[in-house]
Formats: structure tokens, sequence, C-alpha cells
């Protein structure tokens, strides 16, 4: 099955208002930033996004914050993003902070079909305000719920035409659960090859979970932070 979409455009063109978005990427790193132009284009409202992060200022899922298009957010990291701070303080979005290892526990456990999971992580904190906390074996644990989207927003190195994705190195972050954990899948890719030209043993996102793909425009490939060694050191 051929599931190549023209551009980003194309590929969100059913991405409605007050919808759940997975968006891939480890601050700057793997972000399905076309995915991400093409949304603030099409202007949809009252989203409710998960991430690690809300992006930068000026870049990645920060554009979308930047243009009023986020109501809340589930993610792990704000400290990039002072917009975000801004925002959060004044009361115009709500934020769901949850520590990174339940975070990637509880998308996996969504793409799995298991709906809730007990962790030793957070027990006796604000995390743990409010939900089901168990015993076993003498260690208390609290209950998570699993995360799940109508959309997940992805980035892969490749990608052949039946939506099978390799992704590059450290850029896999939360993609390829994230793949898994929505309803409709849509990755962006840098190289768009033919059915067979990836090694069957080095693919990550199997065509199973996605089911739009299109080459991505433009990589701007930007630094987060930029950190350069002392001419004299």
């Amino acid at each position: 099955m051929n599931k190549v979409v023209a551009n980003a455009d194309e590929a969100i063109r059913d991405v409605f208002d007050g919808a759940t978005i997975m968006l891939g990427g480890f601050g700057l790193c793997g972000m399905p930033e076309n995915l991400i132009r093409a949304l603030v284009r099409k202007g949809t409202k009252n989203l409710t996004t998960i991430s690690n992060n809300v992006g930068v200022d000026g870049a990645g899922n920060g554009l979308l914050l930047a243009a009023g298009q986020i109501v809340r957010h589930i993610g792990t990291y704000v400290g990039e993003n002072k917009l975000l701070e801004q925002m959060v303080l004044e009361g115009k979005i709500k934020l769901d902070l949850v520590p990174q290892g339940t975070f990637s526990e509880r998308i996996r456990a969504g793409g799995a079909g298991i709906p809730a999971f007990f962790t030793p992580t957070g027990v006796g904190t604000v995390v743990a305000e409010g939900k089901e906390t168990r015993e076993f074996d003498g260690r208390l644990y609290v209950m998570e719920r699993a995360l799940t989207a109508d959309f997940a927003f992805v980035k892969a190195w490749k990608g052949d035409r039946r939506g099978n994705l390799v992704y590059r190195k450290t850029a896999r972050n939360f993609n390829p659960m994230m793949a898994t954990a929505a309803k409709i899948t849509i990755a962006e890719v840098e190289h768009l090859v033919e059915p067979g030209e990836l090694d069957g043993d080095l693919i990550h996102t199997p065509s199973v979970y996605v089911q739009r793909i299109f080459q991505g425009e433009l990589y701007e490939r930007r630094i987060e932070r930029r950190t350069v060694r002392k001419a004299n050191d």
C-alpha cells in the first residue's frame, strides 16, 4: 500500500480543533518540524500536545505555543521556553509535568493497549496526588494511566512508501513509541525510498503503525544551545 502524501499540508488535512497530538523529538532533535509548521499555517486551535518539551521560543512546538494553538500540554521539561513559563503563570495554558521515564512508559503502554501500570516514581510527591497507590512486596507504587492521542507526528531519517521507518541515532527518542499510540500516525522523513530498499532487520517502526508519510520540504537542523570551546583552551 502506497501511503505517500504530497506534503505536510496534505498530511494534516483532517487535524481538527480540540485534537490531542503526540509530537516526537527531544529538544530540537528528531522533531517533526515540517508538520509543526503546517499546523501553524492551518491554524487549528484548542490542541492538547504530548511531547517531551514545547520546543524553544520561536522553534519547534514553540511555534504552536506562540500562535495560541495549545491549551494543554503534557510533557517532562519546560526549561528552555520562556513563553511557556509566562503562559503557565498567567493561567493561559494547562501544564501536566510527568517524570520522563513515566512519560515514556505511559506512551508505550498506550501503544500496547495497557490502560495503566504501577511505578514507584513520584510516590510521596505532588506527582502522586489524587492517584491510586498500592503496596507491592513492601514498597509503595502509584498508578499511572496510559497516554494515547488522535494523531502522532513523528520524524524519521528514512522511510519507504509503505510507511516503514528508520530513525537516526538519538533522533529516535520518543518517535517510535508515539507512532504506536495514536489513531493516525503521520511520518515525515528526510529520505523517501522505495519498498525493499530498507533492511528489514533495521526497521524501527513497521508500516502497520503509519497511515501517512511524506518527504519533508525543509530541515533547519537548529542547535538548541551552542557550546564552543574558548580559543585559548
